[in-house]
């Protein structure tokens, strides 16, 4: 796992290729270790993405979404119409941050 600190979040990588373990691993170490950030999931990697696999990461995104913090997936290999409403996939690192900023601002407005 590569982690990089940024302004209002923190960016999670997968290093080795099993994205099967790597969704499994997050919700383990999602609320030990960040439970109180807001995160993105880089999965850019995975050019060939598909549907099951990006379920993996549904109970963690719930989850911590549920604290009222951000997750949000970066990928763009995966056709944007079958995605559950549930998870929030975006095409660029700008476009997570653009969705965090908007979150929080949310947040902050009580909704």
């Amino acid at each position: 796992m590569k982690v990089s600190k940024h302004n209002t979040f923190y960016c999670i990588e997968d290093e080795k290729d099993d994205i099967q373990d790597f969704g499994a691993f997050l919700e383990y170490i999602i609320p030990k270790e960040f439970a109180k950030d807001n995160v993105v999931v880089d999965l850019l990697k995975y050019n060939k993405l598909t549907l099951p696999e990006l379920l993996n990461f549904l109970i963690v995104s719930n989850k911590h979404r549920a604290k009222k913090k951000s997750f949000v997936i970066i990928n763009e290999a995966i056709d944007p119409d079958v995605i559950p409403e549930e998870l929030i996939v975006v095409p660029t690192l700008q476009e997570a941050e653009d969705v965090i900023e908007l979150e929080e601002i949310e947040r902050d407005l009580g909704f």
